[in-house]
């Protein structure tokens, strides 16, 4: 018989070579901090950004106080290196954000050197190349064809503006608040009544049609300078028309105070994560 061998018990604990360092160094840290940038740097400026109303030339639509993520990505220009992304031209009906195509003294910015600024607007798209536009009694028609209004201000014998509304019949050189471009070149685009939209070029008007710097001050947006498209509303605080617009470190730090001490009362809730139409 074969005597009995003893055999050792296997010990649980792993031995302490055998440990893993689970601590995070700093380089690591970083380099997560910097990954993080990077993305969030990569999604703002290629995919979406950050956009805030500042006046009410889109109520009831848009409120000054929206906070907007923009789609930046399918209206712009098809691009070779991105031939997975879904572009589209911009259609009649989109709201866009865009470039203003002029710089008006006094009501846009101009750098500390006196460079113009091109300010960015939110607008209803209202004309693509080649449609004949006019208004009749604040109704827009285009190609002949009276468009809804149920999204926009309407016109009654209170607010009736011959200029705004049964445009183009009265010229912008009537107008105050057009520019000096736009009424110079105006009769140009116009034909039996309409104004004609010419190539690579889109006629925007604001949905308070009333009180809304449009196409109608100062003429068409280029292609190139639409940004994007609002996607929806992360969040809205109530400000009064046009006091987002004023600059000055006082102004900032007293509406950053504000904020603070009125962020639940103030914020429309019912707004946030309101989808843009």
């Amino acid at each position: 018989m074969c005597p009995a061998t003893k055999i050792s018990p296997v010990s649980t604990k792993p031995a302490a070579s055998a440990k893993i360092n689970q601590e995070v160094t700093p380089f690591e840290a970083l380099a997560s901090i910097c990954s993080v940038l990077v993305v969030g740097l990569f999604i703002l400026t290629f995919l979406a950004q950050n956009y805030v109303i500042p006046s009410g030339s889109m109520e009831n639509t848009l409120l000054v106080g929206d906070h907007l993520v923009v789609d930046q990505i399918t209206l712009m220009p098809p691009a070779s290196w991105m031939p997975l992304i879904r572009y589209r031209e911009p259609r009649r009906g989109d709201i866009v954000v865009f470039h203003k195509p002029v710089n008006q003294p006094g009501i846009d910015a101009t750098d500390a050197d006196g460079t113009p600024q091109y300010t960015p607007l939110v607008k209803r798209l209202i004309g693509v190349p080649g449609d004949h536009i006019h208004l009749r009694n604040g109704i827009v028609i285009v190609n002949g064809v009276a468009e809804p209004v149920g999204f926009a201000q309407p016109t009654t014998t209170d607010n009736f503006n011959e200029f705004l509304d049964d445009f183009p019949a009265v010229p912008p050189a009537a107008a105050s608040g057009a520019t000096e471009s736009w009424a110079v070149n105006f009769s140009s685009y116009i034909q039996d009544g309409d104004l004609v939209v010419p190539p690579g070029m889109y006629f925007m008007m604001g949905d308070n049609r009333h009180n809304s710097l449009d196409s109608r001050y100062w003429g068409f947006v280029p292609r190139a300078n639409i940004i994007g498209r609002p996607l929806f509303n992360y969040w809205s605080f109530k400000a009064a028309d046009g006091q987002l617009e004023q600059t000055g470190f006082g102004h900032k730090l007293a509406w950053i105070g504000h904020v603070l001490v009125h962020f639940f009362p103030d914020t429309r809730w019912k707004r946030t994560f309101h989808v843009v139409r």
